[in-house]
């Protein structure tokens, strides 16, 4: 690093952990509220709930992050003083910067699964299982959901790199320690080294999440097989 004389590298596996953290909590956050809300948007298709999933999916992906984070700050800091606001310690400080992060991917899989699982429960495979008399929660998350995961799946890989490109404007509202402030700081320092290594590393986090995804396909559909060498 040309401004602070220490080695690019160690910079970034001090700063690594935390935005990794950061982003696998949003991603948790994301996956654990958009797809059950996905899910039962489709199954309640065309009713009130699925009217207002439709209306948060819209809002969660336009307001942008800088702002859902100051409101979250002014609302659960400031108003109700419930949650802390600043820095990285326990399981409370991630609960804002987390959701923050999360918004507009939750909303892309709240969407994503609903027309999804509009689709499965469509199909001919679901109506014969309806037709034999399985139960509705089997015929749901067995057969609906199970063939329907897959293109969530895809976009889970896809959004893990837009959250952690979003951690660079949550990281510096929530004070939280990870290379999204350090790129910021390189920037106005412009220390081009520690920015380069941040390209370089978050490719790679990138590039391995992608490669977990590509095994998870086989787990879930069991139509893929992966061929030996």
């Amino acid at each position: 690093s040309g401004s602070q004389r220490r080695p690019v590298l160690d910079m970034l596996m001090e700063r690594l952990p935390a935005t990794i953290q950061l982003a696998g909590a949003g991603l948790l956050v994301a996956m654990g509220l958009g797809i059950p809300l996905g899910i039962l948007a489709a199954v309640r298709y065309n009713t009130i709930f699925d009217r207002l999933a439709k209306g948060f999916a819209v809002i969660g992906m336009s307001a942008p992050q800088f702002w859902v984070a100051i409101m979250l700050i002014f609302l659960f800091g400031v108003k109700l003083e419930v949650l802390p606001t600043y820095g990285k310690g326990g399981i409370d400080h991630y609960i804002l910067p987390a959701f923050a992060i999360s918004l507009f991917i939750m909303a892309g899989f709240m969407r994503l699964t609903r027309s999804s699982m509009l689709e499965g429960l469509d199909s001919g495979y679901v109506k014969f299982a309806r037709i034999k008399g399985l139960n509705e929660r089997l015929v749901i998350y067995k057969h609906a959901l199970k063939n329907a995961i897959i293109p969530v799946l895809t976009f889970g890989g896809v959004s893990f790199a837009g959250l952690l490109n979003g951690a660079i404007v949550v990281e510096v509202v929530f004070a939280w320690p990870g290379i999204g402030r350090l790129a910021l700081n390189a920037i106005s320092l412009k220390d081009f080294p520690i920015l380069q290594g941040v390209i370089l590393v978050t490719g790679v986090v990138v590039i391995g999440v992608n490669f977990l995804v590509d095994f998870l396909y086989a787990f879930f559909d069991p139509r893929i097989r992966f061929s030996k060498m």
